[in-house]
């Protein structure tokens, strides 16, 4: 039996295939062309696998093999390169990487690629259906004239064969796959900057996200601003077995098809990831309604421009009955659809926002007093600056429990816990971070609401109505730290020594300049 293959070992070689694309092609479109080809390798790879078990059943019985396939997760059919003109079928072969690499020197690679993945869709319609058609492998404008295109696409293709990325389940645990995904799209958000947050949430502001949601076995579980699905599958992992369902929402189509190939990878076949504009037109819909959550987790993008304001008056959801957010600032827009999505009663939801969300007046000062005094925050949690490829901004967390609402079984809990944390982080030299230290004394303090000095505090309703409903931290928690008492008689004697220390130097210096003009 072939040896297993280590994480690092994946990770390395799949990071390394972007050397073919470094200084070509911006990275936030080629991180598209490196995560569809790591994932056809990989269901190549489970075909190839199985083929191969059954062959030992059934010998070169090609259509009873082939049937036995037909029955599993995905099916790769017989793809057909047709003549544009005639319609004449040109070459047929079995849709899969290792036929593409057997045709690696052809003027027409990348239309090759291309047409194994349109007929890997059209065979797979209910799981993959429109997951490639934003991706084009034989682009000119993204991969380069005719010559250099069929290069790159020729050694993409070697570097795929490469014994570390024989990802065959008999040498690969099915989780590292997925976390070989995760892994490349953090590389990714790393080298694309402020472009990542279209599609990367980093991996410790997911954790911690996902677990103060503390989703439970049998809860349906929705991301509406979901980019490439790492927060859903954060939320998924706390669950601790398969009883859940996933539901997410993305408005870029590259990065839909991303959140679609992310959890195919990590076999939640089944979630259902839709490709639409959330604030404006939802498609989490059930019978002209609003489908409703038990957790809702979302790092939307932050004081989004144009998000559809004009449009909120007539909403046909009646998310925004608490107020229209400002056009400029769409950060309550999400806040507001998520809160509605959740649960009457029971619905956990928790958010990624800007500070700004905090204090900020007009529209948004109104829809943050309602949620208060309808009893919904439960805690206000600071993070560092500087965690996001984004903004080196600080950001907070609000955790929304409408458990707490009226016949809610925590509708006694009237108090919003406040936690500052934004000092604790690990430091980089790009980009901070949060340990795992770091994560768990945030939960903790959450999950007990305790009260520590300098980092949280329970502030009841009263005491928030007085600060009319501002909810900037430093309010509530005060991190203000004394100076040290100055010793005016010994900073003076300090300087006396300093300035009798001095006139010793010039006379020394004087000393040798003199020696020098005599010599």
């Amino acid at each position: 039996m072939s040896s297993k293959i280590e994480q690092k070992e994946i990770n390395n070689a799949a990071w390394a295939a972007c050397d073919t694309f470094r200084g070509a092609v911006d990275p936030a479109q080629y991180k598209d062309y490196i995560l569809v080809m790591l994932f056809l390798k990989y269901i190549s790879d489970v075909w190839k696998d199985h083929y191969a078990t059954y062959q030992k059943q059934y010998g070169n019985d090609d259509t009873r093999i082939r049937r036995k396939l037909e029955r599993e997760r995905f099916v790769l059919p017989v793809a057909e390169l047709k003549d544009h003109e005639t319609g004449k079928v040109e070459d047929s072969f079995l849709a899969d990487y290792y036929s593409l690499y057997e045709r690696r020197n052809a003027a027409n690679i990348g239309e090759l690629i291309n047409v194994v993945l349109d007929a890997i869709e059209e065979a797979n319609k209910a799981k993959l259906e429109g997951v490639f058609r934003n991706i084009d492998f034989n682009s000119e404008a993204n991969m380069g004239r005719t010559k250099d295109r069929n290069r790159r696409l020729k050694t993409l293709l070697e570097d795929f064969t490469k014994p570390q990325l024989d990802l065959s389940p008999s040498r690969v645990d099915e989780d590292i796959i997925g976390k070989t995904y995760i892994y490349l799209i953090e590389r990714f958000a790393t080298d694309a900057g402020k472009k990542a947050g279209e599609f990367y949430t980093p991996f410790q502001v997911s954790q911690l996200v996902a677990k103060l949601a503390d989703p439970k076995p049998g809860d349906r579980i929705c991301d509406p601003a979901c980019g490439s699905a790492t927060l859903l599958i954060e939320a998924a992992r706390e669950v601790g077995d398969r009883n859940f369902a996933l539901f997410g929402m993305e408005v870029n189509g590259a990065t839909w098809a991303l959140a679609r190939m992310n959890m195919f990878l990590h076999s939640f076949d089944s979630a259902r990831i839709e490709w639409c504009n959330t604030l404006t037109s939802p498609a989490l819909v059930e019978n002209d309604r609003l489908m409703k959550f038990n957790v809702v987790v979302a790092n939307p993008p932050f004081s989004l421009d144009k998000w559809g304001a004009e449009e909120a008056d007539s909403d046909r959801y009646n998310r925004f009955w608490r107020g229209v957010p400002p056009k400029s600032k769409g950060d309550y827009a999400f806040i507001s659809h998520m809160i509605e999505s959740s649960l009457e009663r029971e619905g956990r939801v928790a958010v990624v926002v800007p500070h700004g969300v905090l204090f900020r007046g007009a529209a948004e000062g109104r829809i943050r007093q309602a949620l208060i005094e309808e009893n919904q925050l439960d805690a206000v949690i600071g993070l560092p600056g500087n965690l996001f490829q984004t903004t080196s901004i600080p950001v907070a967390v609000l955790v929304f429990d409408r458990s707490r609402e009226k016949n809610g079984k925590n509708e006694p809990r009237k108090e919003v816990l406040f936690i500052d944390a934004s000092r604790d982080f690990v430091p980089g030299k790009n980009q901070n971070a949060l340990s795992e230290g770091h994560i768990e004394k945030i939960l903790t303090t959450y999950r007990e609401r305790k009260v520590e000095e300098k980092y949280s505090y329970s502030a009841p309703f009263e005491e928030i109505k007085e600060n009319d409903f501002n909810l900037n931290i430093p309010r509530y928690v005060d991190t203000f730290e004394e100076e040290a008492e100055i010793d005016i008689d010994a900073v003076q004697k300090e300087i006396d020594d300093l300035e009798t220390e001095l006139v010793d130097v010039r006379g020394q210096m004087a000393e040798k300049l003199r020696a020098i003009q005599r010599g």
